[in-house]
């Protein structure tokens, strides 16, 4: 199967772009001003159009992507699930942060006038997706959803390796927001690297959510802080995933860690954001051992060409490092060029402090780096040249102490730890955390779950205001029914 040339998505032109950054913008009074039911039935029609145009979409992104239509149709579901998700959220209305404290003369040291605060939404969004997930993480996925709830414009900037997918998929999104009775303007997509530039740059846009590289996003954010008034930038940029193996978990199941270790780097293709990129074992365990013995041969089809390149050259810089030797290095020239092996390399903890910056790399697609420790105490001094990572995992035994000493340690550097698990697999729920400390992400906010609508909010509080003309959330008689804290009390 070929991929597709990138060059096949033509940049929009100067009169189109202006006609939807223009629509973003007025559609933004309206659509701030939709009741929650109402938002709630934009997203569930936008979910339900999706949905009924699934069997269209998919082979679209199949075509562009080279991922199964299997997992595709998945991805789908995973995506219209997450916007039923986020209407839920919005009905349910604790995102307003509704705080009100009545006037008292009486307050210390002075008196207090009536206050009362909320969140609303910031105004037009600016989305760029992914490409290793078409759907959930593209035009319609997470950052969308989750700006479309807080009442945000988006306008979505097309990956160029979705050619195929991009008008459809823009198409049925439009479809489900206009028999959900969302106003005009309220979604639109743009393509070219330059018109993504000037997207961030344009004064209409008041937030930008991101999935890719870290040097993509790190230029995209840099133009976001250069403007003459900044505005956020919300981007998941890279991580590493380390994982950490106790001598007691070692002990106990080295066969099972070595297999889990190798389906969770090799699944799909190595091309998650929570792949497990690192993993630290014991210097006298069997588990370098084991997955040498059990990686094949087997050759995996990457999303694009450039991928496939990045992949190869920094796979080779690592390997080819003298603190590394190979535990799999496979010939990629007999391939076609979409197509690589897995490659895995092997350091220990020392050299990889020595070396961090070297060594310490997101390689997207079937690669791995196993490092050892002599120590679990070399392995906690190892821990002070990782960067921020969206996760990190420990893997130990129930009255295990290093494991414990662990979990501890990792939660300065990752946004979700793991125990006894693997990363690949990002739940969508309430408590879920998909973000990190610098590469991973905005370290402070979510891209996966219902506070990833944070993002796209601002408080705004509102002194000695009459109730007439008060948000409906800051009236007394609360007409939504959301859950509201007054005078400190929540109700």
């Amino acid at each position: 199967m070929e991929t597709t040339a990138i060059e096949t998505l033509p940049d929009t032109t100067t009169e189109d772009y202006e006609r939807i950054l223009s629509a973003a913008e007025t559609a933004a009074t309206s659509l701030a001003r939709t009741d929650p039911s109402r938002r709630a039935q934009i997203l569930r029609s936008m979910a339900d159009a999706l949905d009924a145009n699934g069997a269209e979409l998919v082979p679209l992104a199949a075509a562009d992507s080279s991922l199964p239509e299997a997992r595709l149709r998945g991805e789908v579901s995973r995506t219209t699930m997450q916007l039923r998700m986020f209407a839920d959220v919005v009905e349910e209305g604790s995102w307003l942060e509704a705080i009100i404290d009545t006037a008292d003369p009486d307050a210390l040291p002075a008196p207090r006038p009536d206050l009362r605060r909320m969140l609303v939404p910031t105004g037009p969004a600016a989305v760029f997706g992914a490409s290793n997930f078409p759907f959930a993480f593209g035009l319609g996925g997470g950052d969308t959803a989750s700006a479309l709830a807080a009442g945000c414009p988006v306008v979505a900037k097309a990956h160029p390796a979705q050619p195929r997918l991009t008008a459809a998929y823009a198409r049925a999104i439009d479809e489900g927001l206009r028999a959900g009775g969302a106003p005009d303007g309220t979604f639109g997509v743009v393509q070219g690297a330059d018109v993504g530039r000037l997207l961030v740059q344009d004064p209409r846009i008041t937030a930008v959510g991101f999935t890719g590289s870290t040097s993509g996003g790190r230029a995209l954010a840099d133009l976001a802080a250069g403007r003459p008034y900044p505005i956020p930038f919300y981007g998941e940029l890279g991580s590493i995933n380390p994982v950490f193996v106790t001598p007691a978990a070692a002990a106990e199941r080295s066969g099972k860690i070595a297999g889990q270790f190798l389906e969770s780097l090799l699944l799909g293709a190595g091309q998650f954001c929570t792949k497990p990129g690192i993993l630290f074992v014991p210097d006298q365990s069997s588990i370098e051992w084991l997955v040498r013995t059990a990686v094949a041969d087997d050759s995996f089809r990457l999303l694009h060409r450039g991928i496939r390149q990045s992949f190869l050259d920094v796979s080779r810089e690592i390997l080819e490092h003298p603190d590394v030797r190979p535990v799999s290095s496979p010939e990629q020239s007999d391939l076609d060029d979409l197509s690589v092996r897995p490659v895995i390399g092997v350091t220990d903890a020392r050299a990889l402090h020595r070396n961090s910056q070297a060594l310490i790399k997101e390689c997207f697609g079937p690669f791995g780096l196993i490092v050892t420790y002599a120590s679990v105490a070399e392995l906690h001094a190892t821990m002070a040249v990782l960067p921020g990572t969206l996760t990190a995992t420990v893997h130990g035994t129930d009255d295990d102490h290093d494991a414990a000493a662990l979990l501890d340690a990792l939660a300065r550097y990752a946004g979700r730890v793991i125990w006894n698990g693997w990363p690949t697999g990002v739940a969508v729920s309430w408590a879920q955390h998909h973000g990190g400390p610098y590469p991973a992400t905005n370290s402070v906010h979510t891209s996966v779950g219902a506070t990833a609508i944070r993002r796209f909010l601002r408080p705004v509080a509102y002194q000695s205001v009459h109730e007439a003309h008060l948000p409906p959330a800051l009236v007394d008689a609360n007409p939504w029914g959301i859950p509201r804290r007054v005078n400190g009390h929540l109700s």
